[in-house]
């Protein structure tokens, strides 16, 4: 998914004095760094180190540390180091439930409310979800790239927030989350449902795709 769509995923930068944006920085970095692998559960990070290679003050990169424990992604040991957390099953669970009835919830508002052009590149981004199936990691990235997408369409401030908080922690704890053969087949249908959701501008049916999509109950 190309274009305004696809920019408007990216976790916006707050605007503020250059510590504050200093900060954010190395909070996105260590984030991205964390969800694709680069920084791997378990791995340790040290304070002294990131303000060589960023070139920083140790003030900036304890506030991103900071930033990242209060979300949970990693856990800061007081004079000694910082360590990645690990992603349990039960942190994957919590995950798709949060995915499921947050993203639902921004599907009912948006959906009614995209122009012709961004609905359009919406249903090809979500048909492209099939092609993704064989891959966790990516398939988590792009499917939430989706929600994002459609937080930004919401006209909902709060939702948009929300997001860019809880995005990088979201996308990491989905990432081990593995379709068998069967759960395919159910999840081609669900982004069918989804697409077709998006092109009649049924909000109501959007939601409840995204739910099933990530497997909470539709109500």
């Amino acid at each position: 998914m190309d274009g305004d769509v696809l920019g408007a995923t990216a976790v916006a930068t707050h605007t503020g004095p250059v510590k504050q944006l200093l900060a954010e920085t190395i909070f996105q970095r260590i984030g991205a760094s964390i969800v694709d692998g680069t920084l791997p559960s378990g791995s340790r990070i040290r304070d002294a180190d990131l303000a060589e290679e960023f070139n920083v003050s140790r003030m900036p990169i304890r506030e991103a540390l900071q930033r990242l424990e209060r979300i949970g992604l990693v856990e800061m040991h007081p004079s000694r180091f910082t360590e990645v957390t690990e992603v349990s099953p039960e942190d994957t669970a919590n995950a798709r439930q949060y995915a499921g009835y947050v993203g639902g919830a921004i599907a009912a508002i948006a959906v009614p409310r995209l122009r012709e052009e961004t609905r359009l590149q919406l249903v090809d981004h979500v048909r492209a979800l099939d092609g993704l199936l064989d891959d966790s990691a990516r398939l988590a990235e792009s499917r939430w790239g989706v929600i994002r997408a459609l937080a930004t369409k919401s006209g909902n401030d709060v939702f948009q927030t929300m997001l860019d908080e809880t995005s990088l922690l979201i996308v990491r704890n989905l990432r081990p989350w593995v379709l068998s053969g069967y759960e395919q087949d159910r999840m081609r249908a669900l982004h069918a449902d989804l697409a077709a959701a998006m092109l009649d501008g049924d909000g109501h049916a959007a939601e409840r795709a995204v739910r099933g999509i990530h497997g909470v109950q539709n109500i």
